[in-house]
């Protein structure tokens, strides 16, 4: 598979929320410091080119536990509203990343800095989302220990394609992020901007101009592929915990997409082929990215992330006109 695009040129990152809290850490200082170095090292090649590079990290699993944090002090501390636990869960899962990467390239001698800004993002108030919960956050849960945090929270909680159950919140669309202007100036001089961590602090904007926090959380890809059309940027990859998208997955006809069209994976999302709870907000957020002008999306794990950009692993999926002749 031959890459159709320079690396040196500019990119847009969205590494995952379990790439920066796996499931099977219990979540302690020691073991974040840990992945967010594991993260830098694996995304240092790529840090060390020549180019503009934009990274936006999920937050599902901190900004779960964040509230899950909250619940249990409740009677003695007074909790924060969601946006506000998006926001903190943004500012210190970044704090993590800039100073491992910043420490990774230190190694490697090179001067290159790193910057978070902390984004909010605007939704639309009536975005339907909002009656209608499906974001999963937090940690999982087997059916009795769900049904009693419902009973004593009031949380929604719903079950997974592998019988989990997780806590479950609005997540209404990206419409704009907000200072945008600025993660562009700083990539254009060659900074790696940490940006849209979580998705972004989701907002609303009312009619002078005026903003204030809703209770959500913004699907990360998604604002990953708007945040990249509105850049100009044309290389969208996604890193998640498989090395490749795969039809029929996790049975017998299980089939490992390499290069693929816009029109060959919208045929295989209406059959059903990527769920809504694993690979399908993915992949409407490259179809998203690929219909608003970008010409190409790889989904691939952390740990793969330069060879996938070399062409030699990874699923691409390619906007339909971009197929060699």
């Amino acid at each position: 598979m031959t890459p159709l695009f320079n690396i040196h040129d500019r990119i847009l990152v969205a590494i995952g929320g379990h790439a920066t809290h796996p499931e099977d850490i219990e979540g302690t200082s020691r073991e974040q410091k840990a992945v967010a170095r594991s993260t830098a090292e694996a995304l240092l090649p790529l840090v060390m080119l020549d180019n503009e590079l934009v990274v936006t990290h999920g937050n599902g699993p901190v900004v779960g536990k964040i509230l899950m944090r909250q619940a249990l002090t409740r009677d003695t501390i007074a909790p924060m509203p969601l946006d506000i636990c998006v926001a903190h869960s943004q500012g210190g899962i970044a704090y993590l990343l800039v100073q491992a990467m910043e420490n990774a390239l230190r190694e490697a001698g090179s001067s290159r800095h790193v910057a978070c800004l902390l984004t909010q993002v605007e939704v639309d108030p009536d975005d339907p989302a909002f009656d209608n919960p499906s974001k999963p956050i937090g940690t999982f849960y087997d059916q009795q220990q769900a049904e009693r945090i419902e009973a004593d929270l009031g949380w929604q909680m719903k079950e997974d394609a592998a019988h989990r159950w997780r806590h479950v919140v609005p997540s209404p669309k990206p419409k704009h992020i907000c200072d945008i202007s600025l993660i562009q100036v700083l990539a254009g001089r060659g900074t790696v901007v940490i940006a849209g961590g979580g998705g972004g602090i989701p907002v609303i904007r009312g009619p002078k101009g005026v903003r204030q926090g809703v209770q959500a959380v913004i699907d990360k890809d998604l604002t990953s592929a708007h945040m990249a059309n509105v850049l100009g940027i044309e290389l969208l990859v996604i890193l998640t915990a498989v090395p490749k998208v795969s039809s029929h997955f996790g049975d017998s006809r299980q089939k490992d997409l390499d290069q693929v069209t816009m029109r060959e994976v919208r045929r295989l999302h209406s059959e059903g082929h990527f769920p809504p709870g694993s690979m399908g907000p993915k992949i409407d957020a490259a179809l998203r990215f690929l219909d608003g002008g970008g010409k190409r999306v790889i989904i691939t794990q952390l740990e793969e992330a330069m060879s996938a950009l070399r062409g030699e692993t990874g699923t691409h999926i390619v906007a339909d006109h971009e197929l060699p002749v």
